[in-house]
């Protein structure tokens, strides 16, 4: 065990014949005291100050190992995040094809339908065409006859007879652009 201050103070020592002038080894051994108290406060100091240091160094250690702990953590949770993004990202672009292709389909089969239509209007322009210019001539074929020509001719006298004539030509006129119409 270290001496204490107190203890250098208490020391008495033994008087010999020719010792050592005593006055001096008391103001030496009162330096010593005061020195050595000195060196005792600044290690009590000291001790306090690392303590303070360890516990701030503990404190700090924590903070790290919890900082490192988060850290791992947060980049889990990233990995985690940026999978989920790509299985996602996957997930989209497959149902957006899914909906391309099936738009495609849709619009390939809808030209396919118009195409159809159209080709069968096509032809039913040709068919309802031919048949009009049938109908045109032989109307032109009728009024082009010479039995208009020789009807002009015939000078009857009766209004009545002509009336009837007329009648039975407007009639058959009817009669036959009717029959031409349903043709079509």
């Amino acid at each position: 065990m270290p001496l204490s201050p107190l203890d250098i103070h208490n020391k008495e020592f033994t008087r010999a014949f020719r010792g050592y002038a005593e006055d001096e080894v008391n103001e030496f051994l009162d330096q010593i005291i005061k020195d050595y108290e000195l060196i005792i406060r600044e290690k009590k100091e000291l001790e306090e100050k690392v303590k303070q240091m360890t516990a701030q160094m503990e404190h700090y250690n924590t903070m790290e190992d919890t900082l490192q702990k988060s850290i791992v953590v947060a980049q889990e949770a990233a990995e985690e995040v940026r999978r989920n993004a790509q299985q996602e990202a996957k997930l989209i672009i497959k149902e957006a094809e899914k909906n391309a292709d099936r738009i495609v389909n849709e619009a390939l089969a809808k030209a396919r339908k118009i195409t159809i239509e159209i080709d069968a209007l096509k032809k039913q322009s040709k068919v309802f065409r031919n048949r009009f210019k049938m109908l045109v001539e032989a109307q032109l074929d009728l009024l082009n006859a010479d039995d208009w020509d020789h009807l002009m001719e015939y000078d009857i006298g009766l209004t009545e007879i002509q009336e009837q004539f007329k009648l039975e030509d407007e009639e058959e006129f009817i009669k036959n652009s009717t029959s031409e119409q349903g043709k079509l």
